[in-house]
């Protein structure tokens, strides 16, 4: 049978359920059986919207390049960014992927005018009084490794906080670091793939 779970991914936790060099998994967190496996990963010091499943099928059509799932992120950059900045990345920026370069697809930008209620990180980022930072909201269609952190910093704002908000109409909706939910099929395909016969 099988089973969905949405999880609230925390920072620096690896996108597994086997340990390397101690660092803690997706094991510590989410009792689920032994056949559920996360849905792509989050990088260990990403947090956010993890999905888990036993459903190969769903695994399948996510990861499918072919199909292009709106994918939200929460991104906390260094420095108070630009207009120009902003559309430098909606346009698409040059980046590594695997030793090549790579221009990203375009995508949306935008400013949160006020910083989003996203739950405290432990450990914090670091405060510095005298150098702003910037929340923006980024909706991409595709997933390459590092993508986000990377087109940030090519366009000249490092990402200090990195969170996945929300996959198609799939969202944390309230989930804290380490908290999940369980919906169940009809409720996630519903959710990643409204648009599409299924």
């Amino acid at each position: 049978m099988h089973q969905y779970y949405v999880v609230y991914k925390p920072f620096q936790v690896l996108s597994q359920f086997t340990s390397q060099e101690g660092k803690q998994t997706l094991k510590d967190f989410f009792p689920v059986p032994g056949d559920v496996y996360p849905v792509g990963r989050l990088d260990f010091d990403s947090e956010g919207l993890l999905i888990l499943t036993n459903d190969t099928a769903l695994n399948h059509r996510l990861l499918n390049p072919r199909f292009a799932h709106e994918r939200e992120y929460w991104v906390q950059v260094d420095g108070a960014i630009t207009p120009e900045a902003i559309r430098t990345l909606e346009a698409g920026v040059t980046i590594t992927v695997d030793g090549k370069p790579y221009r990203t697809k375009r995508c949306i930008v935008q400013l949160f005018e006020t910083p989003p209620a996203v739950p405290d990180r432990h450990p914090p980022i670091r405060y510095r009084a005298n150098i702003p930072t910037t929340w923006i909201r980024m909706i991409l269609t595709e997933g390459k490794n590092r993508q986000v952190r990377k087109m940030t910093a090519q366009a000249g704002f490092p990402t200090l906080r990195l969170l996945r908000h929300r996959i198609e109409k799939l969202e944390l909706a309230g989930l804290k670091p380490g908290e999940m939910r369980s919906p169940n099929r009809k409720e996630m395909y519903s959710m990643l793939f409204a648009e599409r016969n299924h």
